[in-house]
């Protein structure tokens, strides 16, 4: 009975200026606007558009990292800043194999560093100036193709010994790597999808990080293995070596806040094999810790959509019908369901929008029990306001009892009082948007018990309510009621009016 699920939960986002100013905080694409508007017709780039070796220390100094120039990361740190910069359209490289022949004069085909090799020319691209003048849309996308970037970068072979895959022809045999890109990037995107899926479900209670073994694991170890073996045990190590590694460059983006593996738990032993410090099971935080940032969900979110995977963000529903409202939110967890809701109801006049939830919330369809149940609990955000709409609804079959519980629950005076038809078609309405909602959860049981309880006779009656689903509401009464008596009565009654159908 339980209908259509949504295969993510929604994500809460914060808005479009606060992501854009997230995204130009982020400290790789800041240094990358830093040397677009520092490079000029004098910079002088490869012929692949990375900056000549001559031009790195003057970048890195430009960009803070002289401290770190000895050591080579300042000048590893430029590279990819400017990398990032030409990838992205914040610089444009005239290929030098391609001169204008019309403008260049004779002689001057030619350029080069100084050492013979030749060298393009550089000039502001245009998405420099979305930095500046550009609106939060403008910046959003160009971040997004930094993120593409350094995806790339962190799912490329990693060449420990260069000389070694380097063939007859001076190419990287990339055979020899025992590398297969597509198999790298489906990886890295299965571990950012299971972190985003940690982070926002039951509407993104999971705020804090995600140990790095666990996201390792639930790439490796099958679902329905218990201990896991030593193999695959290695294997998790193995990839969380390689995450720390990835996580490490996806950090500078702005994607993760990310505390690397301690160095200490792969200190080697005498003779080699590797060995780790005893670890208190409280100390988790040494083998590394992960949390998607909120530009991050974002920027995942965002894959996953150009992927084809269903990803709704809490007010994708706002500018919608009531209908698609109450059928969007129908298993969002709680709080999401709450803030789509209340982003629904801002757009609209109070008695307005509780005469669409009503209209909304009739039917006989699979739906439709949950549709009744997210209406009232929308009704009460509406508040007093959305009496006279309830009001006019006491008199319908499907939405008669609801309208009485919600006055009810207002503090209303005169609310009549129902029929008894319609308090047991009011029953096993609920059970049946509860069992879609839920499936069968201890909540459940307990009212289950509570209105048989209530009402001597209940299934003598029940069985004759014209709902769609009386039957099945019936056999889950059977199923969750824990005296056999009364379970043996509800299985009878579901008999009874699967034969009157």
């Amino acid at each position: 009975m339980p209908g259509d699920r949504t295969s993510l939960p929604p994500v809460r986002l914060p808005s479009d200026a606060e992501l854009a100013r997230d995204a130009l905080a982020a400290p790789l694409l800041a240094r990358a606007v830093r040397l677009a508007r520092w490079a000029g017709p004098g910079t002088r780039v490869g012929a692949g558009g990375e900056l000549v070796d001559e031009q790195l220390p003057a970048a890195a100094e430009l960009l803070g990292l002289g401290d770190e120039l000895e050591d080579g990361d300042g000048e590893a740190y430029a590279s990819e800043a400017w990398r990032v910069a030409v990838d992205t359209g914040l610089v444009e490289v005239a290929d030098p194999d391609e001169p204008d022949e019309q403008d260049a004069p004779d002689g001057a085909l030619d350029a080069d560093s100084g050492d013979g090799d030749p060298t393009g020319s550089v000039t502001a691209g245009a998405q420099l100036a979305l930095i500046t003048s550009g609106a939060p849309q403008d910046v959003l996308p160009l971040w997004l193709e930094a993120l593409d970037v350094v995806f790339a970068d962190a799912t490329a072979p990693i060449l420990d010994d260069l000389a070694a895959v380097i063939d007859d022809d001076g190419e990287i045999d990339f055979e020899a790597l025992d590398w297969d890109p597509e198999a790298e990037a489906e990886f890295l995107e299965g571990v950012l999808g299971n972190l985003y899926l940690l982070t926002v479900a039951d509407g993104g209670a999971t705020e804090g990080p995600v140990p790095l073994p666990v996201l390792a694991a639930s790439m490796i170890v099958p679902d329905d293995m218990g201990e896991p073996t030593d193999d695959i045990l290695e294997q998790v190590s193995e990839a969380m070596m390689r995450l720390d590694d990835q996580f490490q460059l996806l950090e500078p983006i702005g994607l993760v806040t990310y505390t690397p593996v301690d160095e200490a738990l792969m200190v080697e032993d005498a003779d080699g094999a590797e060995s780790a410090l005893p670890v208190e099971e409280d100390d988790v935080s040494r083998y590394g810790m992960v949390r998607l940032t909120p530009l991050g969900l974002y920027g995942i979110r965002s894959r996953m959509l150009e992927a084809g995977v269903d990803a709704p963000a809490v007010g994708d529903l706002a500018g919608k019908d009531a209908r698609a409202l109450l059928d969007g939110i129908a298993h969002f967890p709680e709080l999401s369901a709450r803030a789509e809701t209340e982003q629904w109801l801002a757009r609209r006049a109070a008695a307005d929008a509780a005469r669409d939830l009503l209209a909304a919330a009739r039917g006989t369809d699979e739906g439709a029990p949950l549709r009744r149940l997210h209406c009232q609990q929308a009704l009460s955000l509406v508040g007093a306001e959305a009496e006279p709409a309830v009001r006019e609804v006491l008199d319908s079959p499907e939405l008669g009892g609801l309208a009485r519980v919600w006055l009810a629950e207002l503090g209303a005076a005169d609310v009549p009082a129902p029929p008894e038809s319609m308090i047991f078609w009011l029953a096993i309405d609920t059970i049946a948007a509860q069992l879609s909602a839920d499936g069968e959860p201890d909540e459940l049981q307990e009212l289950v018990e509570g209105l048989v309880g209530q009402h001597s006779g209940f299934f003598d009656t029940a069985w004759r309510v014209e709902h769609p689903d009386t039957a099945e509401v019936l056999e889950a009464m059977g199923r969750l009621h824990r005296d056999r008596t009364v379970s043996k009565e509800a299985r009878k009654a579901a008999f009874r009016a699967r034969s009157r159908g």
